[in-house]
């Protein structure tokens, strides 16, 4: 059911191809919002993504770049604020996860995660928050929850989203003065491309240790967000969100 929520707002949701981006952007046009839907190499998905939400009598196009290049976000953020004058809301999807036991992690994993998971963050709210209006808006990253709770193979993965808390509740305060509110979301286990690579005997693994009972599905963190980003969260800056039901 499409509401108003967000309506007259603007909103970049990095990430947005697939898992839980899509969800957000999807949750926000079907809130009113102008969404702009980020990809970098899955053109056709982003695409298929803005046309569900336009079909549904929201506004929606895409915008292409590698969230981790200086250039590519300046470029992102230029394409939405050209079209829409002002970007209100950014939400930071975009995330990889490489799986690697300790004696196997090399510099060019570290790198690739730390610069998609934590070094995009700040890049897209350096070229993002100039062009937020002067009464404020919301950014929200997503971090995980494994980020409190490091698993065996995903210890740069995990790192990098600490990072991703850490950038969060620094740059709530000193974007503060510019009644921008930053918080961050951190998900448990979610069925979505990232996790695919997980048996099903991982799976039940989760399911069995998590209190209600199983995976989250992308719109499970999609509607957090989404409360982050309403005037019900005005209060409520430099916050990480966990939402992992009940895991940690």
């Amino acid at each position: 059911m499409a509401t108003s929520e967000f309506q007259g707002r603007v909103a970049l949701v990095t990430g947005a191809s697939s898992g839980i981006g899509s969800a957000v952007a999807t949750r926000l046009g079907r809130g009113g919002a102008t969404v702009a839907v980020h990809y970098n190499t899955h053109e056709e998905n982003a695409a298929a993504v803005a046309s569900a939400i336009t079909s549904a009598g929201g506004t929606a196009f895409i915008v292409g770049g590698d969230v981790a290049k200086v250039d590519d976000t300046k470029s992102i953020v230029k394409a939405v604020a050209e079209r829409c004058n002002e970007i209100d809301i950014l939400v930071n999807c975009a995330g990889i996860l490489e799986y690697q036991r300790f004696g196997d992690i090399d510099s060019g994993s570290f790198e690739r995660q730390f610069s998609i998971n934590a070094l995009s963050v700040v890049l897209m709210m350096q070229a993002a928050v100039p062009h937020f209006p002067k009464s404020g808006g919301r950014i929200v990253n997503v971090s995980s929850n494994i980020a409190f709770r490091p698993i065996e193979g995903c210890a740069i993965y995990c790192a990098s989203k600490a990072a991703v808390t850490t950038l969060t509740e620094a740059f709530s305060k000193e974007l503060a003065p510019k009644r921008i509110a930053v918080n961050a979301v951190a998900p448990g286990a979610t069925v979505t491309p990232m996790t695919a690579w997980l048996t099903d005997e991982l799976r039940r693994g989760i399911e069995q240790a998590t209190p209600l009972g199983r995976m989250a599905m992308p719109d499970d963190i999609a509607d957090v967000v989404a409360f982050l980003l309403t005037d019900g969260a005005r209060w409520v800056t430099g916050r990480t969100v966990l939402v992992d039901g009940g895991l940690n």
